[in-house]
């Protein structure tokens, strides 16, 4: 069987893409990956280890209606020539041309929506979708139209088994921080100015205090200045626009703060990672705030809103944690009882009903 796997946009739906497309590949079939060319997710897709097709997506607005015309043309003519048994589309604008092409030469799609709430790409596509994954029960409500099953969201097999930095001392208190692959330059702000005074506190307390190790994924904007503001503060810290040694990074952290896209909320329950989360406040009909109330809600998770924040409350709140490892250890199980660790296979298999439908 052919399929071809449309993910991209960024890392939150290049990942679960291409762990799904691992798994069909591993299951016999031919898989070749779309993504929409964009930079951002070159790192990522240096991952994949099969055919590549770029797109040329642009994100849905007024100023690239020719740009979206000329994907669309590109994946209708890609599509003719490859003749897929299936598509397998993980949402967000990159979705729409392969799409579109899908339903214009009869090959049956399968969406996946990561999100609780499903963004315009989904929602409008799921009409020519014959069933579409779910990563949260209640995305169901939104989609009253659509066929859905909750397979939850894949995740990068290797993510789960990292091991813990070995420039980290065994006895660290290690804080990690991440806005995603491009980074979140208020978060970067917040946290860098809090984990200073949280290095502070700890150093107050003399040297039978658990010292404090910090791991912070920057995107590129902003890697200079954190790391400027960790040497200034002489904390030990690692530091990287795009880190590229996650499942380590994870490994190592006693607590994440962190956005709360759906690629990252899943990651943090596959590792059993306690979390800080702050949603982009300009995320699309507020998803990651309902994503992050979705954990929340279960007690592995706790979430800031990022306009109410100040770096003394997000110190205050390490601290706590820090002074409290049972309450860690809570939010760890509740995280890990959150896990889908086998929603590749779950996705794959839908894929395989749909191509044989």
């Amino acid at each position: 069987m052919k399929v071809v796997v449309a993910c991209g946009g960024t890392g939150g739906h290049a990942f679960p893409g291409l762990a799904v497309a691992e798994e069909l590949k591993k299951r016999g079939h031919e898989v070749v990956v779309w993504d929409s060319g964009r930079d951002v997710e070159s790192s990522v897709m240096r991952r994949w280890d099969g055919p590549l097709f770029s797109t040329g997506a642009k994100q849905l607005s007024i100023r690239n209606v020719f740009s979206i015309m000329s994907s669309i043309l590109r994946c209708k003519r890609e599509m003719k020539s490859e003749k897929p048994d299936v598509l397998l589309a993980m949402g967000s604008y990159s979705s729409l041309p392969p799409v579109l092409a899908a339903h214009k030469y009869g090959v049956p799609v399968v969406l996946h929506e990561a999100n609780t709430v499903p963004g315009r790409a989904v929602d409008f596509l799921s009409r020519y979708a014959k069933v579409v994954a779910i990563s949260f029960d209640v995305t169901a409500k939104y989609l009253p139209r659509a066929r859905t099953v909750k397979t939850g969201l894949p995740v990068r097999n290797s993510i789960a088994t990292g091991r813990r930095f070995g420039e980290i001392p065994g006895n660290a208190f290690v804080v990690f921080v991440t806005g995603g692959s491009q980074g979140a330059h208020r978060v970067n702000e917040l946290a860098s100015e809090a984990l200073v005074k949280v290095y502070r506190e700890i150093a107050g307390r003399g040297s039978g205090a658990r010292p404090l190790s910090i791991i912070h994924q920057t995107g590129e904007r902003d890697e200079g200045s954190v790391i400027a503001t960790y040497m200034e503060a002489g904390i030990p810290a690692r530091v990287h626009a795009f880190e590229n040694e996650m499942a380590d990074a994870f490994a190592s952290a006693d607590l994440v703060i962190a956005r709360a896209g759906a690629s990252t909320c899943f990651e943090l329950a596959a590792c059993g990672k306690p979390a800080l989360l702050i949603p982009l406040p300009t995320a699309l009909r507020n998803h990651q705030h309902f994503n992050a109330e979705a954990f929340v809600a279960s007690g592995a998770a706790d979430e800031g809103v990022q306009e109410n924040l100040s770096p003394s409350q997000i110190a205050r709140y390490v601290i706590a944690k820090y002074d409290k490892p049972e309450r860690l250890a809570e939010m760890r199980a509740k995280m890990l009882a959150l896990a889908t660790p086998d929603a590749a296979t779950r996705v794959a298999q839908l894929v395989e009903e749909c191509a044989r439908r």
